[in-house]
């Protein structure tokens, strides 16, 4: 907690504790933050379960959507920041640099992760076209086959 708060505190920003993982909704709810950080284990209702009870409140209607920052005790534990939804995640150990970047990230709009592997790029392969002999036989003035169907082209 007291990392976090060094790491995003500055004038005007202020902070909600929650020890458990129940008590995350009822506070946004109070008071809709701009960004949830939440940790993998809070209490007895850890950081994926909580960030997927706001998401299950705003899908009802009952709640604005809260963007998450999800702190994640090993890479292992990405899959779980996927499920949730989270809008980014870190994994420990933290330290203020990085906390700052994923935060501003989320808070203008994007996604922030780590532990997850580079997308290779996309490559396109030229295929040739199937050599299709009745397409041959079209006389293109009158946009008719030999037998008498409709021309088709690609």
């Amino acid at each position: 907690i007291d990392a976090v708060q060094a790491a995003l505190g500055g004038r005007g920003t202020t902070f909600t504790v929650c020890r458990q993982g129940q008590e995350v909704v009822p506070a946004a709810m109070a008071r809709l933050p701009e960004l949830a950080v939440l940790d993998l284990q809070i209490g007895n209702m850890g950081g994926m379960a909580a960030c997927m009870a706001l998401r299950l409140d705003e899908s009802g209607g009952r709640i604005a959507h809260v963007p998450v920052l999800m702190l994640l005790d090993r890479k292992a534990d990405v899959h779980l920041a996927r499920r949730s939804d989270a809008e980014g995640w870190l994994i420990k150990p933290l330290d203020p640099l990085r906390l700052r970047k994923a935060a501003t990230t989320i808070l203008e709009g994007g996604t922030y992760t780590e532990g997850v592997p580079a997308e290779p790029a996309a490559v396109a392969v030229a295929e040739p076209l199937p050599d299709d002999s009745a397409e041959d036989d079209v006389d293109p003035s009158s946009g008719e086959s030999p037998a008498g169907e409709p021309a088709t082209t690609r």
